[in-house]
């Protein structure tokens, strides 16, 4: 009887033990266990919003379990990135954000619903957002140089929307005004969407569009004047930069990436990188993220955290100069 009992005790006691091994014990229990919620911060058709679809489909198919994108949006990303930091940290939500609701957004709230460095952990960046300078076809421009002596001739008569107040399109029509001297009315709307449709409309005049739009331009429905990155976006490698049309320096691309609530384990969170680049190098994800004149971008979580902090301190003195607040 004692003999039975000691072998009974010590398989007890190694399956107990089995349970606490790393990389495949018995009882541990492999991530994903259930489908993964992704919080896109802004609405639907934005930029956000579409590289995070294509993402989250690419990533179901990898991982063998549903990812299903919510769009929560508001306070220039803030009420999404909220639910998400506030969300078991467990992996199975995740925050698909630009990069503006991190880097900027403790510059322009007097008080903040999380902490961006400890309420989130950065997982893995998706893409280089570029922003292009759109004008309504009823502007008498051919190119940016005619359109910066068009808005100088016109001050305050001409308006531009943005995604918000705060946002990558707002901070570079800011810049772009500083720079060149011009009076524009700013109006920010709830994402990239809704100005873009009312810039179709002829409600603003112009705008800095992080994508979305480039299919309105090709289509000859609106006037694709610069892109306000360093260098030429290589989808439109005929298209000059702001800095080739007379705006020195001019540099307003953002980065995109995915996120997860601050106390998600270090190996859930190395999984989800790994995946996310691994999705990334995919074609049909490229395709998608290219079609916004975006970048893709494959790195190291190292990379990503180093670029948020090198934005948030550009950004952030751009905003404290200019007394840009989200009111």
């Amino acid at each position: 009887m004692t003999h039975r009992r000691t072998l009974t005790l010590a398989a007890t006691v190694l399956a107990a033990a089995g349970a606490l091994l790393p990389g495949g014990a018995v009882l541990a229990q492999a991530f994903p266990s259930k489908p993964i919620t992704l919080v896109v911060n802004f609405p639907p058709g934005g930029a956000a919003d579409v590289i995070g679809r294509a993402l989250a489909q690419q990533l179901g198919d990898q991982l063998k379990q549903q990812v299903v994108v919510t769009n929560r949006p508001g306070a220039n990303g803030n009420l999404g990135a909220d639910a998400v930091a506030k969300s078991p940290a467990d992996g199975h939500t995740l925050l698909m954000s630009s990069g503006g609701a991190m880097t900027v957004n403790p510059f322009l709230y007097a008080s903040m619903p999380f902490d961006p460095v400890k309420d989130l952990v950065p997982v893995s960046s998706a893409a280089r957002v570029l922003v292009f300078l759109m004008a309504h076809p009823s502007l008498p421009v051919k190119d940016a140089k005619e359109f910066f002596a068009y808005v100088k001739a016109n001050p305050g008569r001409l308006s531009y929307g943005s995604a918000g107040s705060g946002s990558s399109p707002h901070l570079a029509g800011e810049m772009m005004k500083k720079q060149l001297g011009l009076f524009a009315v700013h109006v920010p709307y709830r994402g990239a969407a809704p100005a873009l449709v009312d810039l179709l409309a002829g409600n603003v005049q112009f705008m800095f569009d992080p994508g979305p739009g480039l299919r309105h331009a090709k289509e000859g429905k609106l006037k694709l004047l610069a892109v306000g990155s360093p260098k030429r976006a290589s989808a439109y490698p005929d298209v000059p930069t702001l800095a080739e049309s007379g705006v020195a320096g001019f540099d307003a691309d953002t980065v995109f990436g995915i996120y997860a609530p601050g106390a998600t384990p270090a190996a859930v969170v190395n999984q989800l990188h790994d995946e996310i680049n691994k999705a990334l190098a995919t074609p049909k994800v490229q395709e998608v993220i290219r079609s916004l004149g975006a970048e893709p971008m494959i790195g190291t979580r190292a990379e990503f955290i180093a670029r948020q902090e090198a934005d948030r301190a550009r950004f952030g003195a751009f905003i404290r100069e200019n007394k840009i607040t989200a009111d």
